[in-house]
């Protein structure tokens, strides 16, 4: 036992001994980290440019061209070894943390030269981006029809080459170049008309170009119908008083949205319409109770619908009329409850976006629950101003390689450390 103590107090005697520092073997170790990564760098930038020119004879049109691409960077990080060794770089000592250290190096700076090199200036083979509407897509004779449209690039797009080509159905071609540009020249707007009345269904090819060739096409069609609206009980329209009702039927392919059914009396304000039924968009009713009505008169009635449509983070309505060919003459009783009911109104967006109070009485089909757990989309309402928000996934690309480089200096620190 007092052995045991007397070695133990000998132990604690002894005084530390710094470890020799082997500067030779630090500067070889640390010239061989130095090259390693020097190499990486180099092989990553070329194995972009490589991966650049496999990118460009494949086009845009090759599926799953971006996972190919991927999986050839990632595979070709194996040559990193062969590299080395061929280099006679002496690797006996290199640990797992140097490798992948080595790989992360060669991994990002492969994957931002490449991202560099697909991009303008320097590529571009991205065509322009086309989001398009026709209002309306039946027309009646007499009317226009807009197709508008949102045309983006990532560099530019070549004002001069955006054209629509319309076959009407006796399949004659024309082709037209957009009657006005709205928003900085993002919105292209092409009126079209029916001057011969003729009936059916028009064909058209909407060709955009940017600046450095790319082309983009996309199609749509229209129609032109003499019946798109109708009054269907036109032969009750004389002596009418407040319990009487109006039914109005509208094509439902009038547009694939909702719209919105009004009419005026002796051209002068515009009285909105109820659907009947609120599920479906083709029968409309209304009544003399309404006000812009009044007792014992006679009126000629005309019969409108708006269709419209809001593109993603643009809070413009662009519109069309669709007006019934046919007037109506109406006459009221001398009825005391005509022109004494508050007509509806759609939803006010701006209303909304500011907190002020909506209209007393709203369109059946364009009341919006606010506080409804179904989305907007889903609600039976007129097109709304909507906005878009980029997911940020750039964002989230740049904190990982943030993330992974201070792991990596991390364990080059601990490495360095160790040794």
């Amino acid at each position: 036992m007092a052995k045991r103590r007397k070695e133990k107090d000998e132990d604690e005697e002894k005084p530390f001994k710094i470890p020799k520092f082997d500067e030779e073997a630090f500067v070889k170790r640390e010239r061989r980290n130095i090259k390693t990564t020097f190499l990486a760098f180099l092989f990553g930038c070329l194995m972009a440019l490589v991966c650049f020119g496999f990118w460009a004879l494949m086009g845009n049109e090759t599926n799953f061209r971006w996972p190919l691409i991927l999986l050839v960077g990632i595979a070709n990080a194996a040559f990193l070894r062969y590299i080395f060794l061929r280099l006679n770089i002496d690797l006996t000592d290199f640990s797992r943390r140097n490798w992948f250290s080595t790989y992360g190096i060669y991994f990002f700076t492969w994957l931002l030269v490449f991202i560099v090199f697909t991009n303008p200036p320097f590529y571009d083979d991205e065509s322009p981006r086309i989001e398009f509407v026709s209002l309306p897509d039946i027309q009646e004779f007499g009317g226009n029809v807009l197709i508008v449209a949102k045309i983006t690039d990532n560099v530019r797009v070549d004002y001069d080459e955006i054209t629509l080509t319309i076959t009407d159905p006796d399949d004659n071609v024309t082709t037209i170049s957009p009657t006005k540009f709205d928003i900085e020249k993002i919105i292209s707007i092409f009126e079209i008309k029916n001057p011969d009345n003729l009936t059916g269904e028009f064909s058209y090819v909407l060709s955009a170009k940017d600046v450095n060739g790319q082309i983009k096409k996309t199609s749509g069609t229209f129609s032109y119908n003499e019946d798109v609206i109708e009054i269907s009980n036109d032969d009750e329209l004389e002596k009418m008083d407040d319990n009487d009702d109006i039914k109005i039927d509208v094509d439902v392919d009038v547009s694939q949205r909702n719209f919105r059914v009004y009419y005026t009396l002796d051209d002068g304000v515009e009285i909105n319409i109820d659907r009947e039924n609120v599920a479906y968009k083709d029968e409309y009713e209304t009544s003399p109770k309404y006000e812009g009505w009044m007792a014992n008169n006679n009126y000629t009635m005309k019969v409108y619908v708006e269709v419209s449509h809001y593109f993603p983070n643009i809070p413009i309505q662009y519109s069309n009329i669709v007006k019934d060919t046919r007037d109506y003459k109406v006459s009221t009783t001398d009825d005391s409850g005509i022109g004494d009911e508050t007509p509806p109104m759609p939803w006010n967006w701006t209303k909304y976006f500011k907190g002020e109070a909506q209209a007393p009485v709203l369109l059946n089909y364009d009341q919006v629950k606010v506080n409804s757990d179904t989305p907007l989309h889903r609600q039976i309402i007129l097109p709304y101003p909507v906005s878009v928000q980029t997911p940020g996934f750039e964002l989230i690309i740049f904190l990982v390689a943030i993330f992974a480089i201070l792991i990596i200096f991390k364990y080059k620190k601990k490495n360095n450390n160790h040794k």
